[in-house]
């Protein structure tokens, strides 16, 4: 009997962790069986501080992503004391994976006063501790937007510096290699300075091991070329770490079409990027929602901005079919793994650039502990750089800093409408 028993708890266990991970080589992602993976991802960020804890809602939410033809969902916000394990094992049923940012809005590095210490550490370390231990957890992020202005380089060191960090904690405690990168936002003036600094030098043990950019630039019928999206792909071109869209889907003019997708997913640019993520799952006061979960109401202590936020998802016509149409005959298939020897190099790290890239080549990353003053200002623009290069000059596309309809312009790391809910509920309080 105790045998039987056993074997059936075993038999559980690899239910709940049969979803390949995923792993980096070269610029690709690839699955566990050695197939290549493309993120057709959603924002899901249903409330504050943690999504992932309510197995009920996932369930619901899982199976309509799953009718949608997604695969993956980026969480913004997590709390790591929580219990996630039915939620992860809701959503690795459906073949959904999890990218995660490890900040908090207490924790997150700013760039007016950049800094990196033992308490942001130990906080990412906690996210990091709770999720490594699903497989289909399938990368974290150790900023979003850090950067939106010209002068605000100065704290790409910073970025870079937590991801040094967490990739040595993680492989200290030997943790499944899962990838370490940083979701960006699009402003033109540091194309394509900062995606090569966050991949430059040759201590890979220093460079992000992905890189992702929230991007708006196709607006209702556009075109690759109109869009800009070329000139992000001519950028991209050659880039020795995988890169992806981790925010997309312009809401200006309406309905959202999503034709950006056939691109990103098509000839043109599946062969350099590695998928994207719709923002978002959750109608709210921002307008970027493809479900609701009831029409607006008034404000109340569970919904303080109106909107409900819990229940069975209804999906918002035509968004959501337009998407959903367009994930159905999208399936690149890359390359196999196996067949896949890549030779790609990083690239050189950006000169200084006085307003345009103020960070002087590969300097020395900040130490834990160090902050954002004078000294360490001169190290970072004057700093001899240990390789140094010109990585091109700032490109100019279509957009100049946020695209129209982008959410970029709000606080960083998490909608306008989750803000207001957050206001909400102090308010209620």
């Amino acid at each position: 009997m105790r045998a039987s028993f056993l074997t059936c708890v075993l038999a559980g266990l690899t239910a709940v962790n049969a979803i390949a991970t995923i792993s980096v080589k070269g610029s690709k992602f690839f699955k566990s069986d050695g197939s290549q993976f493309f993120i057709k991802g959603i924002a899901y960020q249903l409330v504050p501080d943690d999504p992932l804890i309510n197995n009920d809602q996932c369930k619901l939410d899982a199976s309509l992503m799953k009718d949608l033809g997604a695969n993956s969902i980026r969480v913004y916000h997590v709390d790591p004391s929580g219990d996630h394990k039915a939620c992860m094992s809701t959503f690795a049923d459906a073949g959904i994976y999890l990218w995660v940012d490890l900040d908090t809005f207490t924790t997150q590095i700013n760039q007016e006063s950049p800094h990196w210490n033992e308490t942001q550490l130990k906080a990412f370390q906690a996210v990091m501790d709770e999720f490594q231990q699903f497989d289909n957890t399938a990368g974290f992020l150790v900023g979003n937007e850090v950067l939106t202005k010209a002068n605000g380089s100065v704290a790409a060191p910073f970025v870079k510096a937590a991801a040094r960090d967490l990739k040595a904690y993680r492989n200290s405690k030997k943790y499944r290699d899962i990838p370490v990168g940083y979701s960006a936002a699009d402003i033109a003036s540091l194309r394509p300075m900062l995606q090569n600094y966050m991949a430059c030098g040759t201590n890979a043990s220093e460079s992000l091991d992905f890189f992702s950019l929230n991007a708006y630039e196709w607006c209702g019928q556009s075109s690759y070329t109109q869009s800009g999206y070329s000139q992000l792909t001519k950028n991209a071109t050659g880039y020795n770490i995988p890169i992806f869209l981790s925010e997309t889907g312009c809401i200006e003019p309406k309905p959202r079409n999503f034709d950006d997708q056939q691109a990103i997913f098509g000839d043109e640019m599946s062969s350099v990027w590695s998928g994207s993520i719709i923002y978002e799952w959750i109608e709210e006061a921002n307008g970027y929602g493809i479900i609701k979960y009831g029409e607006k109401g008034e404000a109340s202590p569970e919904n303080p901005d109106g909107y409900t936020r819990s229940g069975t998802p209804t999906p918002i016509s035509p968004d959501f079919p337009n998407l959903s149409n367009h994930w159905k005959t999208l399936n690149p298939t890359g390359v196999k793994e196996s067949n896949y020897n890549p030779t790609l190099t990083p690239p050189p790290c950006p000169a200084y650039t006085s307003d345009v890239w103020e960070v002087n080549g590969g300097v020395a990353l900040p130490t834990l502990g160090q902050t954002f003053d004078a000294g360490v200002q001169s190290s970072i623009t004057k700093g001899t750089a240990a390789a140094t290069g010109s990585a091109g000059q700032a490109s100019q596309s279509a957009t100049k800093g946020a695209a129209p309809g982008s959410p970029i312009r709000e606080v960083q790391g998490m909608g306008l409408g989750l803000i207001g809910v957050l206001v909400g509920f102090f308010w209620w309080m």
